[in-house]
């Protein structure tokens, strides 16, 4: 049985032209999305709260979490945890550190909690995302 394993798309900032722009839809000005993203990027490891995010740009929770998704398409905490999995991505990929200790880098308490939102966004566990990384590298050394 052979699986595919795509990474889950990489949140961006979005492309602020169109029908957000139009003035209909209120978004976060770019500056401040950029702010709250690189402080989610930063803090990828801590509890990050709603209302601390809002506080990076000076917004309350509500506004902020409104403006924020209009600004994203995606709610904040799907943001964060979407965020997660694509920095775990990329530390599986090394394949030097333990899973247990990828989890608690990425933000989850449990590795079993990991484990659960990773299969549930790429489709398969990390491990088995891990060895299919180490046997395509492996048969791409064999076969060159």
């Amino acid at each position: 049985m052979t699986t595919t394993m795509t990474a889950p798309e990489t949140p961006s900032v979005p492309d602020l032209s169109g029908p957000l722009a139009s003035g209909k839809i209120s978004v976060l000005p770019l500056a401040r999305l950029r702010r709250v993203t690189d402080y989610i990027q930063e803090h990828l490891d801590e509890d990050l709260r709603l209302a601390q995010l809002g506080s990076v740009v000076y917004m309350s929770p509500y506004h902020f979490a409104r403006l924020f998704q209009h600004s994203t398409g995606v709610p904040p905490h799907q943001f964060v945890v979407r965020t997660r999995i694509d920095r775990a991505i990329t530390l599986l990929a090394a394949g030097e550190i333990p899973i247990a200790r990828i989890a608690r880098l990425v933000g989850f308490r449990t590795p079993s909690h990991f484990s659960t939102v990773f299969r549930r966004l790429t489709g398969t566990t990390p491990g088995a995302y891990r060895a299919a990384l180490l046997q395509s590298s492996q048969s791409r050394r064999d076969g060159a």
